[in-house]
């Protein structure tokens, strides 16, 4: 008898080690290039827009919204947000799906498990496996930070006009 499976990245994914995150620094608002956004809050809660499934579930094409809760969990092998959909508020699918399964319907309830990173300058990175985890491709999220305003116009002296 011959057995064989497959043993791809994910399935040996040693995970990222970060232990050092903190639910403040993970709460907040988190984007995708695919137009996703995802909002963490303090108090557990989280909304989210246009949010893929993960691993296998990311090739049926559908992409939700909704609300729900999420907490900040750590194993050995590092940090992940356990994120959970409680009600979904709206339902797509991605523009560049390859197969658009008609009978995979976008779930009413979903958890995400999202890993927690950091990249070059030691800020948080979010990312999931999508597709066959055995090609470790991720979807990446990256925190939004507030730009500085610009700072108002003075009016200038004697009525002369700035330039």
């Amino acid at each position: 008898m011959v057995l064989s499976a497959c043993a791809g990245p994910a399935q040996y994914y040693a995970g990222t080690g970060v232990h050092d995150a903190t639910v403040a620094e993970a709460a907040g608002t988190w984007e995708n290039i695919e137009n996703t956004r995802l909002t963490l809050r303090r108090d557990g809660t989280a909304s989210f827009q246009h949010l893929d499934g993960r691993n296998f579930d990311f090739d049926d094409g559908w992409r939700v919204s909704g609300t729900g809760t999420w907490k900040l969990g750590d194993d050995a092998d590092g940090q992940d947000i356990r994120l959970t959909m409680t009600a979904r508020t709206g339902a797509g699918t991605r523009s560049d799906a390859a197969v658009v399964d008609a009978s995979a319907s976008a779930p009413a309830t979903y958890r995400w498990s999202i890993h927690v990173d950091r990249d070059e300058r030691e800020a948080l990175a979010l990312f999931f496996f999508i597709g066959d985890p055995d090609n470790g491709s991720t979807y990446v999220l990256r925190k939004v930070t507030a730009q500085k305003a610009p700072a108002p116009a003075t009016p200038a002296a004697d009525g002369e006009s700035e330039r």
